[in-house]
């Protein structure tokens, strides 16, 4: 069984910064692209970041370009996303994604990722 755990949401004024970290553990874990989405309330979750396992090439959606950044250390199965000048719309349960190699569809939608994390909150007060 394959387990994402995220840490390091909380509480930041807007203008601030928060590092979210995402473990992976399993026997057998493997995975060719790992993610990041988010859900406010009341909204659908959306893709905020992307991240190719092998390659390291990254994709972020319009919305958090330039003020976050995800990076992963291979070596600790743990995905990172870094994110600054906070704005209180970045509000939301974060949650952390991984898709076994080989399935197919993008990279952007919820419904391409097979494993999820349980969430953590970031909230973003102005």
């Amino acid at each position: 069984q394959v387990q994402l755990v995220e840490s390091g949401g909380g509480l930041v004024q807007a203008g601030g910064s928060l590092r979210l970290s995402c473990a992976a553990s399993g026997r057998t874990f493997s995975s060719d692209t790992m993610g990041w989405f988010r859900q406010a309330p009341g909204k659908e979750r959306e893709f905020v970041s992307a991240i190719n396992t092998s390659g390291g090439n990254t994709y972020y959606a319009d919305s958090v370009k330039g003020r976050f950044t995800i990076s992963i250390n291979n070596a600790k199965n743990t995905v990172y996303l870094q994110m600054n000048s906070l704005k209180p719309e970045d509000t939301a349960v974060y949650y952390c994604a991984a898709r076994i190699p080989g399935s197919s569809g993008s990279r952007y939608r919820v419904e391409t990722y097979d494993f999820w994390g349980q969430g953590t909150q970031v909230t973003v007060s102005s």
